[in-house]
C-alpha cells in the first residue's frame, strides 16, 4: 500500500473519531445529570435534585419535575462563568476543527495541492486539540468542585454526585485529544518543512574559497631530492632541487 493511501486512511478515521467526540461534548449541553442529588428515606417521598451550568432541576417519585434557570447572571460565581466560556469555546473550535480537516484531507481534493491540503489539515488537528483541552478543563474543574464539597465534612449544603453528563464529556475529549493528535503528527510531518541544519549557518566568504590548486597533490610515485649547490666561478652558490621520479615495484621478486 502506498504511503499516500496511509495517510488518507489515518486522516479518514481521525476526522471520525474526532467527530464523534465532538458530539459526545455538544450533547453534555443540554444535559441536566451533570451533578444529582436524593434527599429523602422513603420510597415514596425521594426527590432527586440534578442540575448543570445553566439550570437547576428537581424530580419526586411522581415523574413530575420542574427547571428553573438560574435568577442572575451577575450573581453567579465566577468560576461558573468560566466553565460556561470553556465548554462553549470546544464547541465552536470543534466545528471549525471539522471544517477545516474536511478540506485539508486528501480524499476532498478541495484544498489544492499536497502541500497545501497538508496545512490546512495540520490547522484543523491544532484546533481539534484546543477543542478538547478546552472540554478537559470544563468537566475536569466541575468534578474536583464536586468531589471536593462531597467530601469536606465542614461543608453543611446539600452535598452532590457526579453526573453521568460529566463522564460523557471526559469520553469525548479523550476522543478529540487522541484523534487531533495523530492528525496533527501526520500532517505535520508532511506539510511543514523540516530543517537540514539546526545549527546557524555559516555565511560564505572569500576566505574559505576552494580552487583546483588546493585539492592538487604530487603523484605517489614522485620524490623529491636536494641537489648538492652549485658554485660559480665569482664564488656564488645555488642550491637547486631535482626531482626524481621512482618506477613503482611490480613484484615481490623484482624488488629481490
Amino acid at each position: 500500500m502506498e504511503y499516500r493511501m496511509v495517510i488518507m486512511y489515518v486522516e479518514i478515521g481521525c476526522f471520525v473519531t474526532c467527530l464523534c467526540g465532538w458530539i459526545l461534548v455538544c450533547s453534555t449541553l443540554p444535559t441536566e445529570y451533570w451533578t444529582f442529588s436524593e434527599v429523602g428515606t422513603v420510597v415514596m417521598t425521594t426527590g432527586n435534585y440534578y442540575s448543570n451550568l445553566w439550570r437547576d432541576c428537581v424530580s419526586d417519585t411522581t415523574g413530575v419535575s420542574d427547571c428553573k434557570e438560574y435568577p442572575s447572571m451577575l450573581a453567579l460565581p465566577v468560576y461558573l462563568h468560566a466553565l460556561r466560556a470553556l465548554v462553549i469555546c470546544a464547541v465552536i473550535t470543534g466545528f471549525f476543527g471539522g471544517v477545516l480537516t474536511l478540506i485539508g484531507m486528501k480524499c476532498t481534493k478541495i484544498g489544492g495541492s499536497e502541500i497545501i491540503n497538508s496545512r490546512v489539515a495540520f490547522s484543523g488537528g491544532i484546533t481539534y486539540l484546543v477543542s478538547g483541552f478546552c472540554g478537559m478543563i470544563t468537566y475536569s474543574w466541575w468534578a474536583n468542585r464536586v468531589v471536593t464539597q462531597f467530601v469536606d465534612p465542614n461543608y453543611m449544603d446539600q452535598k452532590f454526585e457526579l453526573g453521568a453528563a460529566v463522564f460523557i464529556g471526559w469520553g469525548g475529549s479523550i476522543l478529540l485529544l487522541s484523534g487531533g493528535t495523530v492528525l496533527t503528527y501526520f500532517s505535520g510531518k508532511e506539510g511543514l518543512p523540516s530543517r537540514l541544519s539546526k545549527g546557524p549557518r555559516r555565511p560564505a566568504s572569500y576566505a574559505t574559497a576552494r580552487t583546483r590548486r588546493t585539492y592538487m597533490h604530487p603523484p605517489p610515485s614522485s620524490r623529491v631530492t636536494l641537489v648538492p649547490p652549485l658554485y660559480y666561478s665569482d664564488g656564488r652558490s645555488q642550491t637547486t632541487r631535482g626531482t626524481t621520479k621512482t618506477a613503482p615495484i611490480q613484484s615481490w621478486d623484482t624488488f629481490v
